[in-house]
């Protein structure tokens, strides 16, 4: 397996909605807007294997202070091989001049896994999320 990470916006709608509904995120279910929230991120990482989308995270930055990571995900035929922790530390290794690199998991069980790789949790904090009332999670 000869994986290539990139910042290169080079995926497709397709590309994106299959890798999300791959871990079962409904977002897959809206390519366009998926592959429009994507194109307008600050970085969005990739891990291709030949012409596969097969890993994606993305960043939000403001240009200087605060970066918040995004969207960790592997398609599961290629989880458990490292390309998690490889975005991730791209990641860092892009944002080590800022402030902050921040990130939500959205499973507490997730947590653990990123402190692997130095985050820790607010000593007082607590994500917070607000949600459109018209919205449904069976949408999203």
């Amino acid at each position: 397996m000869n994986l290539i990470f990139t910042e290169e916006k080079k995926f497709s709608p397709q590309d994106v909605q299959e890798l999300f509904l791959s871990v079962g995120w409904a977002s897959g279910r809206y390519p366009t807007r998926l592959y429009s929230a994507l194109m307008h991120s600050s970085t969005v990482l990739t891990a291709w294997d030949g012409n596969r989308l097969v890993g994606l995270m993305r960043a939000l930055d403001d240009g200087g202070m605060l970066a918040f990571l995004h969207y960790a995900l592997v398609h599961p035929t290629y989880q458990g091989k490292g390309i998690a922790g490889k975005l991730i530390e791209l990641m860092k290794e892009k944002y080590q001049d800022y402030f902050y690199i921040n990130l939500m998991p959205e499973e507490s069980k997730n947590i653990s896994f990123y402190e692997k790789y130095g985050f820790r949790r607010l000593p007082d904090g607590g994500a917070m999320q607000l949600q459109n009332p018209f919205i449904s999670d069976e949408t999203i």
